[in-house]
């Protein structure tokens, strides 16, 4: 008899994958649905990524192995980038580029968790965090905020989350689920804390840095005596719009890169060498593209939210970045429908795809189990209808 691992058996499935899953056999099935379950920017990679990575083709000097932790030059391009744009002093020694973000923050949780360490997670907080931390052997310890702060944890429940066995803190700023931003002064009320705490290591998730409508991006690397303790995670998925070229990357204190280095090595050595030529001339040249971009969802923020806000005891509030609206639905709970009954808010994204064709994620796979995931990285027709048939399918509950 065939056996699974212990470890495979208990890790579950990402649900925002599974929700896409979902809603692609269906659409497989020739019923037509409209998709607000991923995180995946609905524009084209720009052209002139696109021609980075062909002329690297072209000069068939990129067909080799690439170094496990990126090409130089890749390297040399985001350590500029940090230092410009964010005020972050790394060398290109202390940058890894990896197989996406995700690979970036497995990596870390691989090289600094053993068995009995907690990780405090700032929840809402993204799918996968949870996982990685579990199978590095870590037991992750949620701080949580509510709709009425922006789904912000206060400094003080940090605080009081902190144990012997604190090894890491995570959050991300720009938020997923949220679209929540950590505005300076309450990254500094979460460095004053950790202040006391030295041997905690700070890992900052800024995937979503260029969709951000706060007024200003803040990395808490750089404030006081946090750089030396914090890991920024980025990459170019979200404000480059090249999800499936797989590129995310670290800047990290140097024991802390060299760790994820070597961890990455066994694993799945270096990034995609081509998808390397295109993260690099993204990187030295005009941005413009991606700052055309975040207007766009600055336009469908506004849409969703007057939309969201018009559907009965949908509690919503104004994220300020991402491109994400994580409303409180728990109104609906207890509902039912032809003698089913809405237990869980899983139960009410089962329904919305069933009846209304629209694929939607469950907060309790972002640690809150009254809220769902809203995605508006769709065309503003998608977006419209997908609300419409939303409230007409909410009405059927009673």
């Amino acid at each position: 008899m065939t056996k699974l691992s212990d470890r495979i058996t208990n890790l579950p499935e990402s649900a925002t994958l599974a929700m896409a899953g979902l809603a692609r056999e269906m659409t497989q099935k020739g019923i037509e649905v409209i998709s607000l379950s991923l995180g995946e920017p609905d524009f084209k990679t720009p052209k002139h990524i696109q021609q980075g990575a062909i002329e690297a083709i072209q000069s068939e000097k990129y067909f080799s192995y690439p170094p496990v932790n990126g090409y130089l030059d890749l390297r040399q391009e985001i350590a500029k980038k940090f230092k410009e744009e964010n005020g972050l002093d790394y060398s290109a020694d202390q940058i890894v580029v990896s197989n996406g973000a995700k690979q970036s923050i497995a990596n870390v949780f691989m090289a600094l968790l053993n068995p009995g360490d907690e990780v405090i997670v700032y929840t809402p907080y993204w799918v996968s965090y949870t996982a990685m931390i579990e199978l590095a052997g870590g037991t992750p310890k949620f701080i949580k905020g509510g709709i009425e702060d922006d789904f912000k944890a206060t400094a003080s429940q940090l605080k009081e989350a902190i144990s012997d066995k604190t090894r890491v803190v995570i959050f991300s700023s720009p938020c997923n689920p949220t679209g929540s931003v950590f505005k300076e002064e309450e990254l500094q009320a979460m460095a004053n804390v950790l202040a006391d705490y030295p041997a905690i290591v700070v890992i900052s998730d800024e995937i979503y840095e260029l969709i951000n409508f706060s007024g200003g991006h803040k990395s808490i690397g750089t404030l006081a005596g946090m750089q030396d303790r914090t890991v920024t995670v980025n990459g170019m998925s979200k404000g480059f719009a090249m999800t499936g070229w797989r590129v995310g990357y670290i800047g990290a204190p140097l024991w802390i890169a060299k760790a994820a280095n070597k961890m990455q090595g066994q694993y799945t050595s270096g990034n995609s060498s081509i998808a390397q030529r295109a993260a690099y001339t993204a990187l030295i040249s005009s941005k413009e593209p991606s700052h055309e971009m975040e207007k766009a969802y600055l336009n469908r923020r506004k849409l969703v939210h007057g939309l969201l806000s018009e559907i009965p005891n949908w509690e919503v509030n104004m994220p300020e970045g991402a491109f994400y609206f994580f409303p409180d639905v728990s109104a609906y709970l207890g509902k039912t429908y032809q003698g089913g009954t809405i237990n869980t808010v899983n139960d009410l994204c089962m329904f919305l795809l069933e009846d209304a064709r629209v694929s939607l994620v469950t907060g309790e796979a972002f640690g809150d189990g009254k809220c769902l995931r809203v995605s508006y990285a769709a065309s503003e027709e998608n977006l419209r209808e997908a609300v419409r048939r939303i409230k007409l399918s909410l009405e059927k509950l009673s």
